[in-house]
């Protein structure tokens, strides 16, 4: 049997030292609508509404990059009451290319919460999977004096694998502000990728273990119809950490315009329109690194659509987000 540690595999296979770095540090992605798409970092979040949340994100990052880092992610939750104690339940589907792997990753959540004071604490789990493919049979070695064409570390055939992951967090809400922190891989899993599930020689991939803190408000502008929503989000992982701040201004409850920036990795400008039930969004980055020498940035479309779930009800007693409100 032979073993094969593959954590440098991007690196050799097609991005080199830029998506390197995203491999060893964090294998989850940097939504620029953090903000919006919290549930993709924390399950405690899940059931916040008095309503059922659909949320739709799609990332196409570094475009002019071959193999670039390309993202989709779905998710949905509803508040749920069980003998008497008030939850909160979803589930949540992501895919992802980047480079020569693909990553998919299915996970239920499970959220506890109660009141304190004017606001509501959540402590939630998300079990799931996490299935990963590397398409070896596309690796290009070199083979000349200054390159090895046969390392055996890199996959000559396609290869792939599925483990056990789970994400936990806890998350705090008020009518002015909202806040947590969560924890991604949890047991930080090691998947086996095989050519196929009888076969005795695997390559192993390592997923780290992420923490993220989020925070965020909404401050309205006395007299007029503008309010100020900023927000922050710190990441870290064993070997790795970033951080990203935004604000957007908002007018007349509606129209969203805003601007953040990730450490030095992007800027970013947002616009966005809140519907009656939904909100869509747009973002822009701008790299700030040496990966502005290459690509003119990255887009990022989300989308979120809340359905009443007793349309007869008056909206007296409706838990609203302090994002959307």
């Amino acid at each position: 049997m032979k073993f094969h540690n593959i954590r440098h595999l991007l690196a050799a296979a097609v991005l080199s030292t830029v998506v390197a770095l995203g491999v060893d540090a964090q294998v989850d992605a940097a939504f620029s609508h953090f903000w919006m798409g919290q549930s993709y970092y924390n399950p405690a979040v899940a059931g916040e509404l008095s309503a059922i949340r659909l949320n739709l994100g799609s990332r196409m990052q570094w475009v002019d990059f071959k193999h670039a880092p390309m993202t989709f992610y779905f998710s949905a939750d509803m508040p749920y009451k069980l003998l008497e104690q008030k939850l909160g339940v979803g589930a949540k589907a992501e895919f992802e290319r980047i480079g020569l792997y693909t990553n998919t990753r299915i996970g239920a959540q499970l959220a506890w919460k109660r009141k304190i004071g004017k606001g509501t604490i959540s402590v939630g789990i998300q079990p799931g999977v996490f299935s990963q493919t590397f398409r070896g049979k596309e690796v290009i070695m070199p083979e000349d004096e200054a390159h090895q064409g046969n390392d055996e570390a890199i996959p000559k055939q396609d290869v792939s694998g599925t483990v056990f992951d789970a994400n936990a967090g806890v998350y705090y809400t008020h009518p002015k502000f909202w806040v947590g922190f969560s924890v991604t891989h949890l047991t930080s899993p090691n998947i086996e990728l095989k050519v196929s599930r009888e076969s005795i020689d695997y390559y192993e991939f390592q997923v780290s273990r992420s923490y993220y803190f989020m925070v965020g408000g909404n401050i309205p502008i006395n007299n007029t119809l503008f309010d100020i929503q900023p927000s922050g989000m710190f990441a870290a992982t064993q070997n790795f950490w970033t951080a990203q701040v935004a604000a957007k201004v908002r007018y007349n409850r509606m129209l969203n315009i805003g601007a953040g920036y990730r450490w030095k990795d992007a800027v970013t400008a947002f616009i966005g329109v809140n519907l009656k039930d939904a909100y869509i969004g747009y973002a822009y980055d701008y790299p700030v690194s040496a990966v502005s020498k290459a690509t003119f940035g990255s887009h990022e479309v989300f989308i979120t659509y809340h359905v009443k779930l007793d349309p007869k009800e008056k909206n007296k007693n409706k838990q609203k987000s302090v994002r959307l409100m």
